[in-house]
């Protein structure tokens, strides 16, 4: 059995703690605190990082990590992101400014993403239908980075697990 370790990355609210528990086997592992950010309509926000797992059907056991959203926990991206396969970066559509939120992680997980692939989930296309998806892909461009970017519902297992097949599909193809 092979253990593997993905990243899911985002804002504070972008659903990281709701994509692991969507799909892990067991309840996701917390490390959430009372939300003292008045600016973030939210109970409670991750201040290490949550853990689950999943296995995949020939055995193999991927580690699922999510990071806490707010920038000054930078530090704890760069010590969760040691060693893992894949990043997923999650954003929530209907924030103030969604393509500037993509930004700070692309700047932030700048090192690891030019050795590991990254998928760009974007959440709550429903609420807000700007930007577009091609308007997250010219961003990637400009920005030097060709990643898949595919609206979500971090609720729906399915969409979760897209998410890592993409992910998964793009680790393959380089290790060939």
């Amino acid at each position: 059995m092979k253990e593997y370790k993905l990243i899911f990355t985002g804002t504070v609210g972008a659903g990281k703690t709701t994509a692991i528990a969507a799909v892990s086997e067991v309840p996701p592992i917390l490390t959430d605190v009372t939300n003292n950010d008045v600016e973030v309509a939210k109970a409670t926000t991750t201040v290490g990082f949550d853990y689950g797992f999943l296995t995949l059907d020939n055995g193999d056991r991927i580690r699922l990590f999510g990071t806490p959203g707010q920038s000054r926990f930078r530090f704890v991206w760069q010590i969760v992101a040691r060693g893992a396969l894949g990043i997923i970066i999650l954003i929530d559509n209907s924030r103030a400014e969604p393509l500037s939120d993509l930004s700070v992680y692309l700047q932030g997980f700048a090192e690891e993403l030019k050795k590991v692939p990254c998928v760009i989930g974007v959440g709550r296309t429903e609420n807000s239908s700007f930007p577009t998806i091609e308007d997250y892909a010219k961003l990637l461009e400009s920005e030097g980075y060709v990643f898949p970017v595919i609206p979500v519902d971090v609720r729906l297992r399915d969409d979760v697990v897209l998410l890592i097949d993409v992910l998964l599909s793009q680790a393959e193809a380089d290790l060939s």
